[in-house]
């Protein structure tokens, strides 16, 4: 076993790592050191998906790691909630009272124990590994970690089988790339560098998006459909493949089940059905069902914004069929991508020991609707009120939704909480106490992907800033405080690197060059063998039949349609800001001095409406609260359709709210996921 160095204790270095943010491409890092400050990070170029480039908010990691307003000691408060008032503390007076309070409650019942958190970052050691272990242990409530790609997730299995797909370096082959839900330019960088190979290679690409995003702008066409309407356009994409013929029916034989079904449903969404649905000419959609199923080879990239609707999985699921029709699987270069994670074989029961619940049967709480959870009373239907929350990896306060619900709830007096984080976010300001966490600079962690098929290390640069501790360190030493004598929680951050891929992943590769590659086939599915219970693409799911669920894919309307009320008649989706990833950065001034300002765009015709000047500020709101912003008339937007960019910290808005105000904590149809873009809202001048 190679020797595990210590890169701290080095003058001056270059360290690989691995960025731990919530995208796709899971760069791999090169990280310069000098007299123990990191002074510069790069994407790694010998890391093939990473290619030497990192998006500019990554590019400023360095930065971000020693900025002034890091958090550097513990805080307790001493202010109202909310207010931010906090004095410093001691570790050590610190952990033992929230040892002191978790334990008095949990002596009542551990349910009333909530953990909070997701991917702040994404690495398997820093994110639930020594927490789960004493979350489980504890016998806390469980969160189901809903808020992004759920819905997606679930789609992905109930039709292939996991979450899985062609391998991303293919794309650059294809002739045909319909990018689905997607600004790749701003949240998926690297797949943007394929896709454009694939276009000077002579490619077409297509954007299907409810925003003319900077992707959009780039692509050979835009199709500019309503949002939530995603599974209508897929399901008259089959309606052509199946009227003209252009469909395999070998692979359709082989390698699918309930095929005759879906048909029969595919023969009822016309062109004109879907174009009157989805709000973009019937022309557009045979011209594209033409190039679809006529191209060889054709690839899809999906990803998650068209998911966020009620109809998210079922969208999912529509789109994820079309591959099979059309025996786009037979192509390395040919099939569809939303995730890769299915692919990489984590030890999720190591490294989180379920077992240490020992048969309790612990509830299970969303994180979509947190706001309404914090201020549910005790019941025999909910169980025991949440008296005390512990947040790591993430920003609720400002990323949940119906924001209004989740700052009534934290700010109750009677909420015990506990956040681990970088910097004062709006969430931190509700904290009893805050302990300062360190970046990804200063630990070891293990990362997998869901946009590539690499596993990657990640080793400290730097030591901690401050007082700055590892999440893991936090735990254990929790667990200590509060007997838990298990040996899993002695576990070192390296050993826990060792245990998350077991055998599978060749860990002394990974020391060597921080990075080591999944052996997955270049075209997985040409012969079938997708991963679902019958090894075929599921077009009709027996399990979510049994569940009382269509078993085919469908359209299902907005809980919120475009257009269908006459006092809220604007459709309001929330696409990430391009220089934030979700609430992370948003405190860089650096960045927002890029980004500017919390913005809607708009439509001319819709601001002419309204006596609405460009840059003008603007009052967003509907039945769930308000947010004010500055507007942009923009061509970026169609009649109907507004864009609340996100994800500002509330108290960087102008009446301390963001777009999260406005939104819904329903869930999608599958996956039990978050509704964001399914969202109706008015606009006049404030």
């Amino acid at each position: 076993m190679a020797e595990l160095l210590d890169p701290v204790s080095l003058p001056q270095l270059q360290v690989r790592g691995a960025c731990p943010h919530d995208c796709p491409d899971t760069c791999a890092l090169v990280t310069t050191v000098r007299d123990g400050i990191a002074i510069k990070v790069q994407g790694n170029p010998d890391h093939a998906p990473t290619g030497g480039v990192l998006c500019n908010k990554v590019s400023h990691y360095a930065a971000r790691t020693h900025d002034p307003e890091r958090l550097l000691h513990p805080l307790r408060r001493v202010g109202p909630k909310g207010s931010g008032r906090f004095e410093p503390v001691s570790w050590d007076s610190a952990l033992s009272d929230i040892a002191a309070r978790l334990s008095a409650i949990a002596e009542r019942d551990p349910q009333a124990i909530l953990p909070y958190s997701y991917c702040g970052t994404m690495g398997l050691v820093q994110g639930e590994s020594i927490a789960a272990r004493f979350f489980h242990k504890l016998g806390a409530s469980l969160l189901d970690r809903t808020i992004c790609a759920s819905a997606g997730a679930e789609a992905l299995t109930q039709t292939l089988g996991g979450k899985v797909g062609m391998k991303v370096e293919f794309f650059a082959e294809a002739k045909l790339i319909l990018i689905w839900g997607s600004n790749s330019i701003a949240s998926n960088l690297h797949f943007w560098r394929l896709a454009q190979e694939a276009k000077r290679n002579g490619a077409k690409l297509v954007c299907i998006d409810p925003r003319r995003s900077e992707t959009a702008e780039k692509c050979h066409e835009h199709v500019q459909l309503l949002p939530g309407t995603d599974a209508a356009l897929a399901l008259a994409l089959m309606h052509e493949l199946v009227v003209n013929d252009w469909l395999d029916h070998g692979y359709i034989a082989q390698h699918t089940l309930g095929w005759e079904a879906l048909r029969e449903r595919a023969l009822r969404w016309s062109p004109e059905r879907a174009a009157q649905v989805c709000g973009i000419p019937a022309q557009q959609i045979r011209d594209l069902a033409r190039d679809y199923g006529t191209t060889r080879p054709a690839a899809i990239r999906l990803n998650y914004g068209m998911q966020r609707v009620r109809g998210g999985g079922n969208a999912v699921r529509a789109v994820a069929c079309l591959p099979a029709l059309t025996g786009a699987w037979r192509h390395r270069a040919g099939g569809l991508l939303l995730s890769s994670s299915g692919f990489f074989p984590a030890d999720k029961a190591t490294l989180q020991r379920p077992d240490l619940l020992a048969g309790r049967k612990a509830r299970t709480i969303n994180m979509t609707t947190i706001g309404d959870d914090l201020l549910r009373p005790s019941s025999p239907e909910f169980g025991p009120a949440i008296e005390a929350l512990v947040v790591y990896n993430s920003n609720p306060v400002a990323v949940a939704p119906e924001s209004g619900k989740v700052v009534r709830g934290f700010a109750r007096e009677d909420l015990f909480t506990v956040v681990l984080e970088h910097f004062r976010t709006d969430t931190a300001d509700f904290a009893d106490y805050v302990l300062p966490a360190t970046t990804q600079l200063e630990h070891w962690d293990i990362h997998g992907s869901y946009g590539h098929t690499d596993v990657l290390l990640n080793r400290p640069a730097i030591a901690p800033v401050g007082q700055a501790r590892t999440n893991t360190q936090v735990f254990r030493e929790l667990a200590a405080r509060m007997g838990f004598t298990e040996p899993c929680f002695r576990d070192s951050d390296e050993t826990i690197c060792r245990q998350a891929f077991g055998t599978h992943v060749d860990f002394e590769l990974l020391l060597e060059q921080g990075f080591a590659s999944l052996q997955v086939p270049e075209a997985p599915f040409a012969n079938g063998n997708f991963p679902s219970a019958s090894g075929r693409c599921e077009f009709f799911s027996e399990r979510l039949a049994r569940q009382g669920l269509d078993g085919l894919p469908d359209h299902l309307p907005n809980y919120e349609p475009a257009g269908s009320s006459t006092r809220y008649p604007l459709a309001m989706i929330s696409p990430p800001a391009r220089n934030f990833l979700n609430s992370t950065f948003v405190n860089l001034q650096s960045l927002r001095d890029i980004e500017g300002e919390p913005l809607l765009e708009l439509h001319a015709d819709d601001a002419a409406a309204r006596g609405i000047a460009d840059a003008q500020i603007v009052r967003v709101f509907n039945d769930r609260g308000e947010y004010l912003c500055k507007a942009r008339i923009s061509q970026r937007a169609r009649p109907g359709v507004v864009h609340g960019l996100g994800i500002w910290w509330r108290k960087l808005g102008l009446a301390g709210t963001n777009v999260n105000q406005l939104t819904s904590q329903r869930l999608t149809d599958l996956g039990r996921a978050p509704t964001f873009y399914d969202c109706l809202v008015e606009v006049r001048p404030a």
